[in-house]
């Protein structure tokens, strides 16, 4: 189906799922959502499954005039959404009618925010996944970011879709400055404990070179032991190397699968929707745990998302007529 026409694509929007897995071995990087607990959310909004293709918006909103009737949710970096100008909640779901025209308000805090659509967006399917590889062309619309005119489509949704709303206190903040946790290695014997040190007690700046491939940041220089080139091995989002000048960079969705500079640390996966919130300016702090904290916080999140499911707030929206045209308007019951 039919679902919206691109009026204005924003700065850089993307279909994206959970991602491409199992090709690393083969030079293709995962991909996916940079933020996968915004993507998941969004989709369990309008009761997708939860790996539902949705659109990744990045700082800057589009512009969509619906072609059918639909449910979407918004979720991720504090966006506002527009319907016909008038405001919807972000974490959230709501209807859109035919003709309506949806668009966003300038991000106020995170960068990326995620858009759904009961039925799920559709995109090339490469390798059991529609997430776009720009680089690689893969997945999408033609491996690429969307564009002006374009026709979104999607999968037919579950008839009687209530809208529903996150409760407040599941709904995550973002900072200009956030403390990522990592563990150390695989390579952080190759750093003295002075420059283990130096890496964990440093401030570090994400520098306007930074994308979905990975964040160069900007603080004090890391100097291994004796130079910072290893033989060439596997590498996967999170991991944080340290190329030749000591300042780190840390991998991210859209990254190679394979590199030859040391890894002092590697990010946990549930910081990774962290580091998604981020953008260049804003400022990193790493703090090292062990495996076993890292599986309680990966639990902690999956019990979070099932709460999530099980508390979601039913929102009701009325058609009201002005001045000979109809609008939604939204009532939170108590």
């Amino acid at each position: 189906m039919k679902y919206f026409k691109v009026l204005n694509p924003g700065l850089f929007t993307t279909v994206q799922d959970m991602g491409r897995f199992g090709y690393e071995s083969q030079g293709v990087p995962t991909s996916g959502a940079m933020d996968e607990f915004a993507l998941r959310i969004a989709n369990i909004l309008v009761e997708n499954d939860e790996n539902a293709p949705c659109l990744e918006i990045t700082l800057m909103g589009p512009t969509f005039e619906a072609l059918n009737d639909a449910m979407i949710s918004v979720t991720g970096a504090e966006i506002q959404p527009l319907v016909n100008g008038f405001p919807r909640p972000c974490w959230s779901s709501f209807p859109v009618q035919k003709g309506d025209i949806v668009s966003f308000g300038p991000i106020k805090s995170g960068c990326r925010a995620y858009l759904a659509v009961a039925g799920g967006f559709k995109g090339d399917l490469i390798m059991n996944s529609v997430s776009t590889y720009i680089r690689g062309k893969l997945g999408g619309i033609n491996g690429r970011q969307i564009e002006k005119d374009d026709v979104l489509e999607g999968g037919v949704s579950k008839p009687g879709l209530q809208a529903k709303k996150v409760r407040d206190e599941y709904i995550p903040s973002y900072s200009n400055e956030e403390e990522i946790r990592v563990i150390l290695g695989p390579q952080d014997d190759y750093f003295s404990e002075e420059a283990v040190k130096i890496f964990l007690t440093s401030t570090y700046v994400i520098t306007k070179d930074s994308d979905r491939m990975g964040y160069r940041l900007e603080g004090p220089e890391i100097k291994a032991k004796e130079g910072h080139d290893i033989i060439t091995d596997g590498i996967l989002p999170g991991a944080i190397q340290i190329p030749g000048n000591g300042k780190p960079i840390i991998i991210l969705k859209d990254a190679q699968t394979t590199g030859g500079y040391k890894k002092i640390a590697t990010v946990i996966s549930f910081d990774l929707s962290k580091l998604a919130q981020l953008k260049p300016g804003d400022k990193i702090r790493f703090r090292t745990i062990d495996l076993s904290e890292a599986h309680k916080i990966l639990a902690e999140t999956e019990n979070k998302i099932n709460k999530i499911k099980e508390t979601l707030k039913v929102l009701k929206y009325f058609k009201v007529k002005v001045n000979e045209r109809y609008y939604d308007v939204g009532v939170e019951p108590l």
